[in-house]
């Protein structure tokens, strides 16, 4: 069914530019080999080339240089609304037709983006396994192996990305439906921070804990599809309006030293392709200069299990009642069992559940907090279609052990492929980070792919060599050098604690600054000026979140101010430093450069001090 080329963006807008294909001769390529193969369960609707021209005319006098998406063919869960076209969410008698695209649709499209179609699902988006559609449009076939299950509930968006029938799909994530599919279809499956896409247009499964999720077959596509699509919506009710330029966050060329947080081994729970995965994962961020932190996950754990067994189930109930009252033949009977537990929790029961909540919570960002990024299974298993008609709930339930939490604990996480198991099935992890971090998690996917070039999808196409980034990826963060009452232990720390700031490293100036003690306090506060006969400092890097910033600044008195401060690694940070001609404007400041340091200083002073009073 695969083009013999591949569809991800950067390929496709590479022959555009060439003169060697058309968005049109594309279209026509791909809907050629899709009637040869006749009905695909995967989709529940496919466009014909009437309903399709449109979207091609609408290209004429535009490029890939005019249009981020020029020409790029994509697939819509069938719960996400498409003007003109039939939403049913896996049931025709639920089945209405939107006048309006979604809004995220609304974004692709008005980037040159082609919909293909409407793409099957677990019904209602109920489920992790992708085998509960009905019978009248069929289950999903997995692009490796037909034995095995295509994970869900964004099943047929999953397998038509994978089999190189579109470029890029849009899915739906509450509980794993996008990450769980995307690890069996050894696709990149992003699952964006809570708010950051516009749920406007998509059937609620929990519309508290909803996103719209992307299936990608490169880190930068994932990269360039969440620009276009990340963009606030003042209509949608559950839109968080945030700008990553704005916060300093960036996609771009990954840090050399990091920390990853890795649930303890006990906790996975994986089988040993899963195992093997992890493992794989683990070694190739370490060779990416990342530092492993094993962490006790016990509250992430505890927080899945709530999505199932308390009363978030009453948000699926919400949605279908009214089709389960009066049709309930129409509901998949898994489906049906499922929700159905959501019309008997009382009210104590929401408050007693969102109070655990908020203790999982704490305690989750608490543990999150010490590292830069955290690594864990996608799912557990890749389960047989056989195994799940045996136990479909226990084998659901099981896959959404490392998924189930990231919505109820308002993360983002991305699912990244790291390898293929020895029956040569694609096996992937999770990173994953608190709101928001979704552009860092791009960047450290896009140096694993770099090491990883593993093909693209269920294609079989090989990768091409990834050029290298140029531009360092941002997270939100400034390394603030400080070097007086600021640091660990002394009188003003805590305005950077109180402010999210984390220590990064105790280290030494460039040996080219003098130490003084301005006159004034308490407390006594230092200034270092950069000159040709001084010697190294000893300092601190603290990272501070850029949000707490301004507040920051605004409490620094003259003559301090932020500057550049060079390290003793050759590297320049912002860090304190005293303005020109400003070092005896409140009396004569004392240098105090042979000690090296402000604690080694402050030790002397407070000796001296002592001796004199006695």
């Amino acid at each position: 069914m695969a083009l013999s080329m591949s569809l991800d963006i950067a390929s496709l807008h590479a022959v555009y530019q060439q003169g060697d294909l058309t968005p049109t001769a594309l279209i026509d390529e791909l809907l050629a080999q899709a009637d040869s193969h006749g009905k695909d369960p995967a989709w529940i609707t496919r466009l014909n080339r009437e309903q399709l021209t449109p979207y091609l005319q609408r290209l004429e006098g535009e490029s890939p240089e005019t249009l981020p998406l020029y020409g790029i063919p994509f697939a819509i869960k069938d719960n996400i609304d498409l003007a003109g076209i039939p939403t049913t969410a896996g049931s025709p008698a639920y089945a209405y037709t939107p006048t309006q695209h979604a809004f995220v649709v609304h974004q692709l499209i008005d980037a040159g983006a082609i919909p293909m179609g409407k793409t099957n699902l677990d019904q209602f988006a109920t489920g992790l396994v992708g085998e509960r559609a009905l019978e009248v449009y069929g289950t999903p076939v997995n692009a490796f192996d037909p034995a095995l299950v295509p994970g869900g509930s964004s099943s047929g968006s999953a397998v038509v990305t994978a089999a190189g029938m579109v470029s890029f799909a849009l899915g739906t994530d509450t509980a794993g439906s996008g990450r769980v599919p995307a690890c069996f279809h050894n696709l990149y499956g992003v699952k964006p921070s809570l708010g950051l896409l516009s749920t406007r247009g998509v059937v609620p499964a929990c519309a508290t804990l909803d996103t719209i999720s992307l299936f990608s077959l490169t880190a930068d596509d994932a990269a360039k599809l969440l620009a276009v699509t990340g963009v606030y919506d003042d209509q949608c009710a559950w839109s968080r309006q945030h700008d990553f330029a704005v916060h300093g966050k960036r996609y771009g060329k990954a840090p050399t030293a990091f920390r990853f947080g890795v649930p303890l081994e006990t906790q996975w729970q994986t089988d040993a392709a899963y195992t093997q995965g992890m493992h794989q994962a683990i070694a190739e961020l370490e060779a990416l200069g990342g530092e492993r932190v094993e962490l006790d996950c016990s509250p992430l754990l505890a927080a899945a299990r709530l999505l199932y067994e308390g009363p978030w189930v009453a948000e699926r109930y919400h949605v279908i009642r009214d089709l389960m009252d009066s049709n309930p033949e129409a509901v998949h009977p898994i489906t049906y069992q499922i929700t159905q537990g959501g019309a008997t929790p009382l009210a104590v029961d929401a408050f007693d559940a969102r109070y655990k909540l908020v203790k999982y919570k704490r305690q989750a960002d608490t543990l999150i907090s010490q590292v830069d990024v955290m690594l864990s299974p996608t799912t557990v298993t890749h389960p047989s279609k056989a195994e799940v008609a045996a136990d479909p709930i226990g084998v659901n339930s099981r896959l959404g052990t490392w998924t189930n939490f990231m919505n109820l604990l308002d993360y983002s996480a991305l699912a990244v492929p790291v390898c293929f198991s020895e029956r040569n099935l694609p096996v992937g992890v999770t990173l994953f980070g608190p709101a928001f971090a979704d552009l860092s998690l791009l960047s450290l996917a896009r140096a694993l792919e770099a090491r990883l070039m593993l093909p693209l999808g269920a294609t079989g196409i090989a990768h091409q060599p990834l050029s290298a980034l140029t531009t360092p990826a941002q997270d939100g963060t400034l390394e603030l050098v400080v070097c007086g009452a600021h640091l660990e232990g002394l009188p003003l720390n805590h305005q950077l604690t109180e402010r999210g700031g984390v220590l990064n490293t105790a280290t030494h100036s460039a040996p080219r600054y003098k130490l003084f003690a301005l006159a004034g306090g308490p407390p006594k506060r230092p200034a270092m000026v950069r000159d040709a006969n001084g010697q190294a400092i000893e300092v601190e890097v603290w990272r501070l979140p850029i949000e707490t910033l301004g507040s920051f600044l605004a409490g620094i008195p003259a003559p301090l101010g932020l500057g550049q401060v060079e390290l003793a690694d050759g590297s320049w940070k912002c860090g304190f430093i005293c303005t020109a001609g400003a070092l005896n404007e409140s009396g004569e400041a004392e240098d105090i450069t042979e000690f090296g340091s402000w604690k080694a200083w402050c030790a002397h002073h407070s000796h001296s001090t002592k001796n004199s009073i006695a």
